[in-house]
């Protein structure tokens, strides 16, 4: 509504009357019609849903065409060396923990678990990769300790926020994206990495050969 204000202005006919100012009269003449919030046409459930399947066909098919072929020309530990050395970005699972980014009331039984689980992951993939790279006694130890960490992590984060703590998505906020976009490309080296550590180490080209 525009701002009206009283005074002892003329106006062109010489009668005392109400003055309106300019940022006020632009307002009213830029002001957009009052319209009715569309519904949604899904659910955040489904699209939550929508979008999980979503990654894991999308980074599934760039595994498929782009990742597998060139991993196969490698031996099985600087294979396993390209696929955990991604997960040392999972710190940014502490975002769970950040007001602004997630709603300030997100539960802690999910959030907590989920960061600090994350963050643990995260450390454990450093000390794998550096392990594997300086082809350490110790390395296959660490990468079956990270992968089994690092999936039962993100499965046990899934069961929380769908039916331990019943999660509703909104209050992911920001981090919606996390189990959406990140966890099932995650999710897909995880299972990689298993396959690989029951192979002998030799070059996958020659495993695949025999």
């Amino acid at each position: 509504m525009a701002v009206v204000t009283a005074n002892k202005a003329l106006r062109h006919d010489g009668v005392p009357g109400l003055s309106v100012s300019p940022a006020a009269a632009a307002g009213e003449l830029f002001r957009w019609p009052a319209q009715a919030v569309p519904r949604r046409a899904m659910g955040t459930q489904a699209l939550f849903g929508l979008s999980v399947l979503m990654s894991f066909v999308a980074f599934g098919l760039v595994t498929k065409l782009y990742i597998w072929p060139r991993l196969r020309m490698l031996g099985r530990d600087e294979a396993l060396v390209r696929l955990v050395v991604p997960h040392s970005f999972r710190f940014i699972g502490l975002s769970f923990l950040v007001p602004g980014v997630v709603s300030p009331s997100l539960p802690s039984d999910f959030a907590a678990p989920a960061a600090y689980g994350d963050l643990v992951a995260a450390i454990l993939a450093v000390a794998a990769t550096i392990a594997l790279s300086g082809r350490a006694p110790l390395a296959t130890v660490l990468v079956w300790l990270f992968n089994v960490w690092g999936t039962a992590d993100l499965l046990f984060a899934f069961y929380q926020g769908l039916f331990g703590v019943r999660l509703d998505l909104g209050m992911l906020g920001a981090a919606f994206f996390i189990p959406t976009a990140i966890v099932p490309p995650l999710l897909i080296t995880h299972g990689l990495i298993f396959w690989l550590l029951v192979r002998p180490n030799q070059s996958l080209r020659q495993a695949a050969a025999a």
